[in-house]
């Protein structure tokens, strides 16, 4: 399995929306921890340890 790369969420306006929304009113602390527990529950449904470390090189790839 290869990670998707290529836009495949329905609604991506309201996926950003809501994704904006859960950070409302946090602090600066409260909002990396929210992303940190989100990051943990979606890499814990995705299990596929594999994706995940694709995922971390994609993502990291920019900053080196």
């Amino acid at each position: 399995m290869s990670l998707i790369t290529e836009p495949n969420i329905a609604h991506p306006d309201d996926f950003y929306q809501e994704l904006i929304d859960i950070h409302r009113d946090l602090t600066e602390e409260q909002s990396l921890a929210v992303n940190s527990k989100l990051i943990l529950l979606l890499a814990n449904h995705i299990g596929d340890t594999e994706v995940l470390s694709e995922a971390m090189v994609i993502a990291r790839k920019e900053f080196l």
